[in-house]
Parts: C-alpha cells; structure tokens; sequence
C-alpha cells in the first residue's frame, strides 16, 4: 500500500551516512513500516533494499499484509540469529545501525556473539519521534478512532447513575466498542467520588453516589491507531466547589487548545494550564503533563509538559488533557484529541464538554 511505502521512504532517508543498513525490531516501528500487525517481525532497511523477517508463525499472514519489501520467514531448527546473520550476508551489510534506547544489553551481547562479522552502531537518532508527524491517512484512522470513542461516551451515560458500579461502566465501555469492531486503546479509567482524585485510578466494585465527580478516560483502538478521551460528570447533584473546580479545568483544555502552534514547544502549552489552574489556586493539584503524542501508540512520541523543549511541528497529534485531583474530594480531567494544522488546531473529538449532572 502506498502509505508504507511513504514511511519507508521517511524512515530511508534517516539512514546515517556511517552505516549500511538499520534494523528495524520495536514491534511499533515495523508495524508502521509495513502494515504487519502480527507480534514479532524485524525489518533490515538498507539504502535500496529492504527485507522483512518473521518466523514461520506468520508467514500466510506476512505474505497478505506486507508487500513493500521482500519477504523471508525461517522455521525449526533455523535460530533468529542465524536467518539474521544469512540476510545480512546477502544484503553485504558490514555495519548495521540499531536502536539503541530499546534494544537491551543481552540482546546486544547476543547479537555480537552470534553475528560476528556485522559492526554493531549505536543510531538512536535514526529512530528518535519517527513517527511523531502523521501522514494524512493516519490522521484520518487516528479520527475514526475518535469517532467511535464519541459514540461510546453517548452510549455510555445512561450507565451513569447511582448505584451503578465502575467496573460496570468500564465493561460497557469495552463491549461497546467491541461490537463496533475495535478493541479499547487500553484499560478503561472509571472512578468516582473520593477516587476521581486517583488519575490512574482502576475500576472497583464502588458504585456511584448522588454527589459523585465520575471521571472516564478510555479510547478505541481501530486498524492500528488510537484515540484517548477523557471526560467528567456529577451524579445527581452538584455543588457550586463541583462547578468551580470542573469550569477551570475546562477553561484550562479550551484555551489551551486554541493557544497550541507550531514552534512552541510542550513546555509552553503544559505551563499555559497551570497558569489557568492557578488562579483558581488548582496547579498545586495538577501533577501530570498536559498532553502526549498519540498515534500507533496511546503514548506516542511526544510529551506536553515543564520539562518538554521539542518543538511542536504541524501534523503531530497531542492530547490535551489538564486535570485536578484533590485528595478527600475528587477530581476533574477534560481531554481532547487534536491535530497541529498550518492555520490552527483540528479538533478530532467532539463529545460535549459543558458541565453534566446525570443521573437525577
């Protein structure tokens, strides 16, 4: 398909002058790559060829989804390392790049072992936010993704009422978007009163009560990428503190997902939010970046936050998603999903944001 023929070519361009080839074994990398979605394949990407290699496991699946480059698949008693070591032979590759932030030590050591006459490189650089500017057509699954984690928040409200326990809504969730032909993006966030203060908090037995903030950050995953939304709502009855404290953090996600542009960088937007929380005198409870990349990955390449200084490029996708979590009380957490454009910001979710009391 075109689109990985696109990637290849982003990802051949990188190739450092001083090697001959890169390895490509992060499972992410080589899916993007070629459109495998099986769980263990590499890639050897040199400067005109390229093969992939997968083991016998795969191979009817590798031969119907990889076609952009040569396929080569080895059984018992052949060892990974030896089929490896043939291809490289082949291809004439003396010295090979590697990712050097995901390839461990014993695997190095391994490697260097059982593939002698092959220089090993370190070329993190090669591989670093590879992914992190999308193509169009993974814009648009990044959107269909978004657009089903919309219709699950819809199909998901008439759960929400007292009585009705997390672990209840989060199965819903699931089987929602299971019927709908995606698995979640990862394990739903359901939590509620006190426990919406717990931004990781995992689904219990509790069931909601008149008075509860109910936070819920889930996302679909759909032909390959992903969306994450969060969003907040008050069961039965809230207070003027469950409308103050919810309106800043909104206020926080509207502004700054009109203030996000290209050339800032993730440092900017993130101390944006706390500068809004701020006033209310909310940063204190905000304890987590604004936002990350999103992709192929739920956390992809890319993180908005105090100690984030790349720069912000158009045709990246970000969450931004602020939030406070007040020990005693609970918590609040509004997240969108966006798309840097050359003239603003593309908004890829669009379930309701204003403040909702359910359950009455």
């Amino acid at each position: 398909m075109s689109e990985y023929k696109a990637a290849l070519e982003r990802f051949r361009d990188r190739i450092p002058a001083d090697v001959d080839a890169l390895l490509v074994t992060e499972i992410t990398n080589v899916g993007w790559l070629t459109g495998f979605t099986g769980t263990s394949g590499k890639v050897i990407l040199g400067r005109d060829e390229a093969v992939f290699l997968t083991d016998s496991r795969y191979t009817l699946q590798a031969d119907e989804q990889v076609s952009n480059m040569d396929v080569a698949t080895y059984a018992t008693p052949v060892r990974d390392e030896e089929f490896l070591a043939t291809h490289l032979a082949r291809l004439g590759v003396k010295r090979l790049g590697f990712d050097s932030t995901m390839v461990t030590v014993a695997q190095l050591d391994n490697w260097r072992e059982k593939v002698a006459d092959v220089e090993w490189v370190p070329a993190k650089e090669a591989y670093a936010n590879l992914r992190s500017v999308k193509f169009e057509y993974e814009i648009e699954r990044v959107r269909r993704a978004c657009e089903l984690a919309d219709a699950t928040f819809s199909h998901v409200q008439r759960m929400l009422q007292p009585g009705v326990t997390e672990e209840a809504i989060a199965l819903d969730i699931e089987f929602f978007m299971r019927r709908h032909g995606a698995k979640v993006a990862f394990e739903s966030i359901v939590v509620s009163g006190e426990r919406s203060a717990r931004p990781h908090g995992v689904p219990s037995s509790k069931p909601l009560e008149v008075g509860d903030f109910v936070t819920m950050d889930f996302g679909a995953w759909l032909d390959g990428y992903n969306s994450d939304i969060t969003r907040t709502v008050v069961i039965g009855e809230a207070t003027d503190r469950h409308r103050e404290i919810y309106n800043q953090v909104l206020r926080a996600n509207v502004e700054c997902i009109e203030f996000i542009k290209p050339g800032m960088t993730g440092h900017d937007v993130d101390t944006r939010a706390r500068e809004i929380l701020n006033e209310l005198d909310l940063g204190q409870y905000f304890g987590h970046g604004l936002g990350h990349g999103l992709g192929r990955l739920v956390h992809d390449s890319g993180r908005l936050g105090q100690n984030c200084l790349d720069v912000i490029e158009v045709g990246q996708i970000w969450t931004i998603e602020p939030g406070v979590y007040i020990p005693g009380f609970g918590g609040v957490r509004v997240e969108d999903d966006i798309v840097i454009r050359e003239n603003g910001v593309e908004v890829l979710t669009s379930s309701p944001k204003d403040f909702l009391v359910l359950g009455g």
